[in-house]
């Protein structure tokens, strides 16, 4: 049977599984701006262009819940990129993926590589209105090394630091114990006030252009414009931001139709036919790693065999045309393809579909019949449900019966990425710190964030390697080819980067996508 044909087949079938959708995609990585009204209807408030009721204030549409606000502890991306607003570190993210200086106005870097001198800004204050001292850094800094975690970092990065020090109120001195050329992008992590470690999730204290507000869990985080930010050339156009929690996917559509949001991230792309004409829309991919994460640690995916015939068994591509409309981009390992330097498209080609090599090394593992196993997803991403539905239904061909069981957002992170009780997930994967580091030393055996429980010591040597190389080509020559160890071995079934849409009021403007996973609300406002 061809292969559009076997596609078409498979998009059908899953198809009948779903909910009645629209399923259409459009648009580029520029804003499309909105149609023209359906004949006949009066137009909308965001058509018009005019300032809402509610003044300058918009309400944003995310589907994933806030279930632990420690910014230096934040496990999901979902919870880091709503807190990029709030929280700054010595520096932070820019769009085209370097840091700029923020809390810190300079850096110098010693000839060797292991110690950064910061300058303090000056006139940098928290929200409660206090100056940042350089006790405060000291503190944050010291905190993300361990400091009230029994020595246990909650930055991994910061492994790597001997010391952090204060020489003068002025300055604050960072000692490596091994050169690092990634370690500046760690310094994003946030800067909070002395000692407020044990009430930081719940008081929000940062530095950055917006304030906490309130938050109620499974409903809504509210910020506001702080007046008093440091770079006032780049202080937020809005007065007001409500993060609306809304898990269900065709909710966030009703709530944008009918004005209670004014903007929703990370929409699939799916469902760009049914706002395009009245809202402005955006496109890119997530700068994430999809896949099918297998437990490494439980039978039958223990087995390096299995794993493979499994990467054989499935169509990536097809996963990629009901997913994301054909508009995702195939990764092949544990790399999202904005990161350049580092990505090997040609690895997301080694696993073709090919059913009769699966199956017979589905034989050679000792499971000639198959085997059940069960798929669980977070429920309240929609592309996610429908990876695992597509999946299930490829894995049929060569005996496996995978069941695709739907669980709440956090019962998901407590279970399956803190707990390990899983068989196998689909997710996606983002780099804290915008490094290639972050997306490859959660496969290394020890590592805290290894919820897939890979471990394989060549592995292991190779990443080791790269992470103390100062020497650039060497460090990137070997990222890749622990990239390469990851596909060869069949760690997890990585996917795709999955195309991400932006739907915002056509009276609103100013949102640019990063080249990592940020939302910045401070540049956008009403024109």
């Amino acid at each position: 049977m061809p292969k559009l044909k076997k596609r078409a087949l498979l998009l059908l079938v899953v198809l009948a599984m779903l909910p009645a959708s629209l399923y259409g995609c459009t648009g580029g990585t520029e804003p499309t701006p909105p149609g023209a009204s359906e004949s006949g209807s009066q137009p909308s408030a965001a058509q018009t262009g005019e300032l809402p009721p509610n003044g300058n204030s918009v309400t944003v549409g995310i589907a994933q819940d806030l279930d632990d606000l420690d910014p230096q502890l934040a496990k999901t991306a979902g919870i880091r990129e709503v807190l990029f607003n709030i929280f700054e570190g010595l520096v932070k993210a820019s769009p085209d993926g370097s840091v700029i200086p923020a809390v810190a106005s300079d850096y110098e870097l010693s000839k060797d590589g292991t110690t950064y001198t910061f300058t303090l800004r000056e006139g940098v204050t928290f929200h409660n209105g206090n100056p940042v001292t350089a006790e405060d850094v000291v503190y944050s800094l010291e905190r993300c090394a361990g400091s009230e975690n029994e020595g246990t970092p909650l930055v991994s990065a910061f492994s790597n630091v001997s010391s952090i020090q204060a020489p003068d109120g002025g300055h604050v001195v960072i000692t490596l114990a091994q050169p690092s050329l990634e370690f500046l992008n760690a310094l994003t992590a946030p800067i909070i006030p002395k000692d407020s470690g044990p009430t930081i999730a719940k008081e929000l204290v940062g530095t950055g252009p917006f304030r906490f507000v309130s938050y109620a869990p499974q409903d809504s985080l509210v910020m506001e414009k702080y007046d008093g930010y440091w770079n006032q050339d780049k202080a937020a156009r809005l007065d007001k931001v409500t993060f609306k929690i809304i898990a269900d996917t065709n909710a966030l559509v009703i709530g944008l139709k009918g004005e209670t949001l004014d903007m929703v991230i990370h929409l699939p792309n799916t469902l760009e036919a049914e706002v395009k004409d009245q809202f402005t829309v955006y496109q890119d991919t997530m700068k994430l790693v999809q896949a099918l994460y297998l437990n490494n640690a439980v039978k039958p995916f223990d087995n390096e065999l299995v794993r493979q015939a499994m990467y054989y068994a499935i169509d990536v591509e097809a996963v990629i045309d009901f997913v994301c409309d054909g508009a995702g981009v195939a990764t092949g390992t544990s790399m999202y393809p904005a990161n350049e330097k580092y990505f090997l498209p040609g690895l997301a080609e080694n696993y073709a579909q090919d059913v009769d090599k699966a199956k017979e090394l589905l034989a050679q593992a000792g499971y000639p019949d198959g085997f059940s196993m069960k798929i669980t997803v977070p429920s309240n991403y929609k592309q996610h449900v429908d990876t695992g539905l597509v999946l299930a239904e490829q894995l049929k061909a060569v005996g496996i019966t995978a069941e695709v069981e739907q669980v709440e957002w956090s019962a998901w992170v407590s279970d399956v990425y803190r707990g390990r009780q899983y068989e196998a997930t689909v997710s996606g994967i983002a780099a804290d710190d915008m490094t290639a580091r972050e997306m490859l030393v959660r496969y290394m055996t020890e590592d805290r964030k290894n919820f897939i429980a890979f471990s394989d010591p060549e592995y292991d040597e190779v990443l080791a390697k790269a992470l103390s190389s100062i020497d650039g080509e060497e460090q990137t020559a070997l990222y890749q080819r622990a990239e390469e160890i990851l596909n060869e071995r069949a760690a997890s079934l990585w996917l795709q980067d999955m195309c991400d849409l932006v739907v915002m009021n056509p009276a609103l403007d100013g949102f640019t996508f990063y080249s990592t996973y940020v939302l910045d609300m401070s540049t956008i406002g009403y024109r």
